[in-house]
């Protein structure tokens, strides 16, 4: 019975911690989105001074309803982990206490026969009546083994009690950290349902102005095709260039270790939201419509900077009508492109580092200079930015 009592003390302890670190996480988790979620209210107060509503505005504020719910997801996973730990620690004080009983009663019993065993037999006695003296050896040692045992018998249950209080401290430690989050959680739900009735008013005011927002999404996929043939040309460019040999072993290893880095690749801005996402997608607003982005729109404000996401090569800069410079930067067999950009710092050929600064994206003074960059990834075909990008 003891010694079940104290494995399933282990185990109640150990899966306390370990839920104990994924709450850390969580925890940790939540305090970063919530930050994320103080930089997209101030792309917000940006857009705000527009007088007219965006589909920009609309895609900012449907991220931050997204970020919203995460955090209060978290908060629900939160409560859940501690919810568990209470079921451990109360299964563990529940053994430790019936444990912490039956040695109290083992110790009570042994110190009272000893102290019968004393008075009719002392020890020296004992000792003196052995028959020779391995046998009085043997005794001696006898008596220092059960002296010993009592020691740690009484070690034992103060070490015992110890982990009983302790045990109910970090009890009550969870308790009031559930009852701080659901306080907090009740908040963000009433906030997040706010949030969602202005997306929802959003989107009604954008609904009437349903023909410049179809002549917008057509003037979108115009600019698309534009950069999704540039990117073709200087593809097809470079191929006919190496046409007699392949990649060089540096392009070779840098196009390994690239791709080595996949979710790894630092994002092209210091800071910023997606508000485009990869792929064929439902129009925000226009429900019977689809949008198709062959890379992602990154959303900040202010001076950004843009910043290669790996080493590599600069292989093409070109003006594209309708959005500014378009640099694209070779990595061996691999492409990323930045489309939308002023300022360019680098010119073709040249060769760049991880995170060196290659221009700044466009401030639009028509959206209080809210800056939208377009990066795309490329290797026979276009592939998902997020993927590839930290989702730090």
């Amino acid at each position: 019975m003891k010694t079940a009592g104290f494995i399933i003390l282990f185990l109640g302890i150990l899966c306390s911690n370990l839920n104990g670190q994924t709450r850390s996480e969580l925890e940790e988790q939540r305090k970063k989105t919530l930050d994320d979620i103080t930089y997209v209210d101030n792309l917000l107060k940006n857009t705000s001074k527009v007088k007219n509503e965006s589909l920009s505005a609309l895609k900012i504020l449907g991220n931050k309803v997204n970020m919203r719910e995460n955090v209060i997801q978290g908060m629900g996973q939160e409560i859940n982990l501690l919810n568990q730990r209470i079921e451990l620690n109360l299964l563990a004080i529940e053994m430790m206490e019936n444990d912490l009983v039956l040695l109290k009663e083992d110790y009570s019993r042994t110190i009272i026969n000893s102290y019968k065993s004393k008075k009719s037999n002392p020890q020296i006695v004992y000792i003196l009546s052995a028959r020779d003296f391995n046998q009085g050896y043997k005794r001696l040692k006898y008596l220092q083994q059960v002296t010993k045992f009592r020691r740690n018998e009484a070690e034992i249950i103060f070490e015992l009690k110890s982990q009983v209080e302790e045990t109910k401290i970090n009890l009550e430690n969870d308790l009031l950290k559930i009852s701080d989050l659901r306080h907090r959680e009740v908040i963000q739900k009433n906030i997040l349902q706010d949030e969602q009735s202005r997306k929802q008013k959003m989107i009604r005011s954008l609904s009437n102005k349903e023909k410049q927002l179809q002549k917008d999404l057509a003037e979108k996929k115009k600019l698309a095709k534009r950069i999704e043939n540039e990117i073709a040309r200087v593809i097809e460019a470079e191929r006919k260039k190496n046409i007699k040999s392949d990649l060089t072993p540096e392009q070779r290893i840098i196009g390994d270790s690239f791709s080595d880095n996949k979710g790894r690749l630092p994002w092209p801005v210091e800071r910023g939201i997606i508000t485009g996402h990869f792929g064929t997608h439902q129009h925000p607003v226009l429900k019977y419509l689809t949008e198709e982005n062959i890379g992602v729109e990154i959303t900040s404000s202010g001076k950004t900077e843009v910043r290669s996401v790996f080493k590599g090569e600069v292989t093409a800069i070109s003006a594209i009508s309708g959005s500014n410079m378009t640099i694209i930067i070779q990595h061996g067999k691999y492409y990323s492109v930045y489309n939308n950009l002023v300022n360019v710092k680098v010119k073709k050929g040249d060769k760049v580092d991880i995170k060196q600064v290659i221009g700044e994206v466009f401030a639009d003074p028509g959206a209080n200079f809210t800056c939208t960059l377009k990066f795309m990834i490329f290797e026979q075909k276009y592939l998902d930015p997020e993927i590839w990008i930290s989702k730090i």
